[in-house]
């Protein structure tokens, strides 16, 4: 079957886009971005159609991917979905837009905070005098019975950058779970319900431990020395 031309301005950009990649860089050929931005000079978002295509199976690569590629480079692996023919172009339902008030009620379950880091709306960065900009992103889960459903999560812009699709095994954490000791077990149960973690005495003496400059580590390690050997003594 003869492809449509990539130039024709009859398709769409994602499908012209698609064809592109085809028919002019090739499986296993590489581009950078100046030169998909002057094969589509008069596409203002010709970037997002590149990684609209990901969602229909196509695979191109970043150097995050492959080390070998620069930054300004992407390499065109895999064709996914024949998005030129009727029907094909169509966005994924799980791609489909969050309304306004889904996205509200996604936050307020998820507390306002990002949930692979903690950090909450507003809230600035350790490092940075940035606040977090959360988002609502949707986490690709393997449930226990081997299907795939796509569920809604908060996360800040930040842990939400050069992620990619991340998917999650259910089962692996349900089994976790489960190996864990009735104490354990508890201490997650109590967690889960504050919806954080609290530390005891100890950890927090570890956290600032950890924390020292390394004079002050060997203050605090023989401290514990000390006891250790006052114990010897006793027995």
């Amino acid at each position: 079957m003869t492809l449509p031309s990539w130039q024709s301005e009859n398709l769409g950009s994602k499908v012209r886009t698609a064809l592109w990649l085809l028919q002019v860089v090739g499986v296993g050929g590489t581009f950078k971005k100046v030169e998909l931005r002057e094969a589509f000079p008069d596409v203002a978002q010709i970037d997002r159609r590149l990684r609209d295509l990901r969602d229909h199976g196509w695979q191109i690569d970043t150097s995050r991917e492959d080390p070998t590629l620069t930054q300004q480079e992407q390499r065109f692996v895999a064709a996914g979905t024949e998005v030129w023919l009727p029907g094909q172009a169509k966005a994924p339902k799980h791609k489909a837009s969050i309304t306004a008030a889904q996205r509200a009620k996604i936050l307020a379950a998820d507390n306002y905070m990002c949930r692979a880091c903690g950090i909450g709306a507003g809230e600035l960065y350790e490092d940075t005098v940035t606040p977090a900009v959360l988002n609502v992103a949707r986490r690709k889960v393997v449930l226990p019975d081997g299907s795939t459903d796509f569920q809604t999560v908060t996360e800040c812009k930040r842990c939400g950058l050069g992620t990619g699709e991340r998917t999650v095994e259910l089962a692996q954490v349900l089994a976790q779970v489960r190996a864990l000791s009735p104490m354990e077990r508890q201490a997650l149960a109590a967690w889960t319900e504050a919806d954080q973690r609290t530390l005891g005495q100890l950890e927090k003496a570890w956290g600032l431990y950890r924390s020292l400059p390394e004079d002050s580590r060997k203050a605090v390690a023989a401290e514990l020395a000390d006891d250790t050997e006052l114990d010897h003594d006793n027995d």
